[in-house]
């Protein structure tokens, strides 16, 4: 038994879910990524090791990037990396929220991790939303404009990672948070479902200047059951598992902590409510906008504001960091 796959075995965590992998994963059988593609856990794999942005369409069913002036391909990568490029997203105030890359997962999958590098500039902004998994149904080949209505068990469900400032009380861009849409979600206060924000403990964010492994798993619940899980790492290691029996703080419109002594318990997410929905699309995604400053009280928002990507695997167990070549 492969060592990675041993740590799926060992324990249970103290709430009753599966105690979930850190440190290597798959990748670590694959030095520099070389030749993960072929796995057949593997379902993309984009390192950007290319000549021109037209070459991604290949793997990509859609790329917003505006009048050609938000993606880019530059010289720079993580230091395990075995290419030399990544992608730079650049949003620019007064032209464009900056852009993304969609991709459509056929078949619909009912566990799904996705890792990817990223980079926040030593003096990063906030941000409006980023990066994540999520599902519709029927499965679409681009992303769907649903902001501040509910999401039905039987159309969709999404989880969105992404550094949220928390109205400006953390530094910018802010720490990691879960950006969810869901069935059982609550219901904000002005009467609209704007997502549930959920805080990992301890509210980590990314370093400012320096590449970061980021990887994150949806499991789908089986239909009938709260039983669908969450979770984040960072650095290969676990930042936050939720699911059933998992302790947090009041859950409100606007989401919740997650705390170890928390005074409420999780029930589990219940993502759906028919089997034809499940993870259906992963989207890598850098969205600004003027709104997403005002919430964070900034009042001199700077025009551009740039993050860069790469190494991105999407795969049906769990991953982990680049292992050096």
């Amino acid at each position: 038994m492969k060592p990675h796959t041993l740590l799926l075995a060992l324990v249970t965590s103290a709430h009753g879910l599966e105690r979930l992998p850190e440190g290597p994963g798959l990748a670590s059988d694959f030095p520099g990524d070389r030749g993960l593609s072929v796995h057949p856990s593997v379902l993309l794999v984009e390192d950007f090791e290319i000549d021109d942005l037209e070459d991604l369409k290949p793997r990509w069913n859609e790329i917003e990037n505006r009048e050609g002036e938000v993606l880019e391909l530059v010289a720079d990568h993580p230091a395990a990396s075995a290419g030399q490029t990544c992608l730079q997203v650049t949003a620019t105030l007064g032209k464009n929220t900056g852009g993304h890359l969609f991709k459509r997962l056929d078949p619909i999958q009912t566990r799904v991790f996705a890792r990817f590098y990223v980079k926040f500039a030593e003096d990063a902004p906030y941000l409006h939303h980023f990066s994540g998994l999520g599902g519709y149904n029927p499965p679409t080949n681009w992303p769907q404009g649903s902001a501040g209505k509910h999401a039905a068990g039987d159309t969709r469900f999404s989880a969105r990672i992404e550094p949220n400032g928390r109205n400006g009380s953390l530094a910018a861009p802010g720490g990691w948070m879960f950006y969810t849409y869901w069935h059982d979600m609550k219901q904000s206060a002005d009467g609209g479902f704007w997502g549930n924000g959920l805080w990992p403990e301890g509210r980590p964010g990314p370093p400012p200047g320096r590449w970061q492994c980021v990887e994150i798993m949806v499991k789908c619940n089986e239909v009938g059951k709260s039983d669908g899980e969450l979770a984040l790492w960072l650095d290969g290691k676990l930042a936050t598992h939720i699911g059933p029996g998992t302790q947090t703080g009041q859950w409100t419109g606007l989401g919740f902590d997650v705390l170890e002594d928390g005074p409420e318990t999780f029930e589990g997410f219940r993502w759906r409510t028919v089997p034809e929905l499940a993870v259906s699309y992963f989207m890598l995604s850098h969205y600004v906008t003027e709104n997403a400053y005002r919430q964070n009280r900034v009042a001199d928002p700077p025009k551009l504001n740039r993050v860069w990507f790469d190494d991105i695997v999407v795969a049906t167990e769990y991953i982990g960091p680049i292992h050096p070549p």
